[in-house]
């Protein structure tokens, strides 16, 4: 099991050391080897993929490249899929996923 998961597991301490702990801005590349990581393909959509190339940017434009921001919004919207039983990443499920977490424009 990697560190992170260990951690993750402990939700207050792992809170903390993100608290603490000062990440430096993603730059572009980590950025979307990050993404790439943990969203899921563009799957067959019939807008071309609009959608979830719009869903990415709008990821960007919200974190500015602040890795613990990304990983939190990640978080929410992998769990605003699951609740809505949905498959495609969208700007509403990433502007969903931003609401619930309380982060600004």
């Amino acid at each position: 099991m990697t560190q992170p998961k260990r951690l993750a597991r402990y939700p207050q301490l792992y809170s903390r050391i993100g608290f603490a702990h000062e990440y430096r801005q993603l730059s572009a590349d980590e950025l979307t080897a990050v993404l790439a990581r943990r969203l899921p393909a563009e799957g067959e959509a019939t807008d071309g993929g609009v959608a979830h190339a719009t869903a990415i940017a709008t990821i960007v434009r919200i974190t500015a490249g602040n890795f613990r921001l990304v990983d939190r919004l990640l978080t929410q919207i992998e769990r605003v899929q699951t609740v809505n039983d949905l498959n495609e990443l969208t700007p509403e499920v990433v502007e969903a996923a931003r609401q619930a977490l309380l982060i600004g424009h």
